[in-house]
């Protein structure tokens, strides 16, 4: 299970670089691209674009958000970096576990395909250099320039829900132009990957919160209550906070005792004594991420 999500992250890491190559070249070109006058497919006006195009599903949805400090720049950025709609647009078709590609840029537009109904979702009003999948590329946090994938699953602002993401910065001389970023929803790792395997797992990251996981695993382990028994409803719901399902807070002092085995010692075995239902469960680690993968092993009766 982990070579396959894996390989599938690999592959996507080098997508994502060559989609950075792509746009730093168009940020190199701006002013000759500009200088064409090439039609303009979007038409902004104030926030969002005059034409509907959640019907043309080779188009992006594209914002300009209130926080921006120069709004012609904007509607400059929009129109050299209009080429990427192609790119996003067979990216998406390459890979059926990616939700959505995006760019946000230090001036706060962004660009997300597949479109989506921006007026009705998208507050205008945020500041996209506050968020992790842009502020965890910057400088800063990122001095390599180079990929990062987001370990910490978060509440998608476009309305995807519980999200994983790989960015990528793009430079224009040695100021930060923007961020691209893939989107993998919570619940198509659930559907892509864990639901094709027999028996209960979980996916965890360094904190001991679940990332992913099977109803099965984690209703033996003494965890909040599922919407309906199904994990992956519960993680659409508005009321859902990944805190609640962290292994560390389980009602259950044996589960907190697996937890500090796995995540804080090192184990790769838990044997279960006082759980009745529970015979062991054993634990791997991904390597390109702070991840574990649990194989939860129910007692034979």
């Amino acid at each position: 299970m982990i070579k396959t999500l894996e390989f599938q992250g690999d592959s996507l890491t080098r997508e994502i670089s060559s989609l950075a190559d792509f746009l730093d070249s168009l940020v190199d070109q701006k002013e000759e691209i500009l200088a064409q006058e090439l039609p303009d497919p979007y038409r902004m006006v104030g926030n969002f674009s005059s034409l509907p195009t959640l019907e043309d599903s080779t188009k992006s949805t594209v914002v300009i958000l209130s926080t921006t400090e120069d709004y012609e720049a904007a509607i400059d950025e929009i129109k050299f970096t209009n080429f990427l709609d192609s790119a996003f647009y067979h990216l998406v078709r390459r890979y059926g576990i990616i939700a959505q590609v995006y760019l946000n840029t230090s001036n706060q537009y962004s660009r997300v395909y597949p479109a989506y109904d921006a007026k009705n979702i998208m507050d205008p009003n945020i500041d996209v250099k506050k968020f992790n999948f842009f502020y965890e590329a910057d400088l800063e946090h990122n001095p390599s320039k180079g990929p990062v994938w987001i370990p910490e699953p978060y509440v998608d602002p476009a309305g995807k829900g519980w999200i994983l993401s790989l960015i990528h910065p793009v430079y224009d001389g040695d100021q930060l132009f923007g961020v691209l970023g893939i989107d993998i929803t919570v619940d198509e790792i659930i559907q892509s990957f864990i639901d094709d395997f027999e028996g209960s797992f979980l996916i965890l990251n360094k904190n001991g919160d679940i990332v992913a996981g099977s109803s099965s695993a984690i209703e033996s382990l003494s965890m909040p209550p599922l919407k309906n028994h199904v994990y992956r409803e519960t993680i659409q719901s508005d009321s859902f906070r990944i805190s609640d399902f962290n292994l560390f807070n389980s009602k259950s002092r044996e589960v907190r005792k697996m937890a500090k085995s796995f995540i804080l010692e090192g184990n790769d075995h838990f044997l279960f004594e006082e759980e009745a239902y529970l015979e062991d469960a054993v634990c791997y680690p991904f390597e390109v991420l702070d991840w574990y993968m649990v194989k939860i092993n129910p007692r034979v009766q």
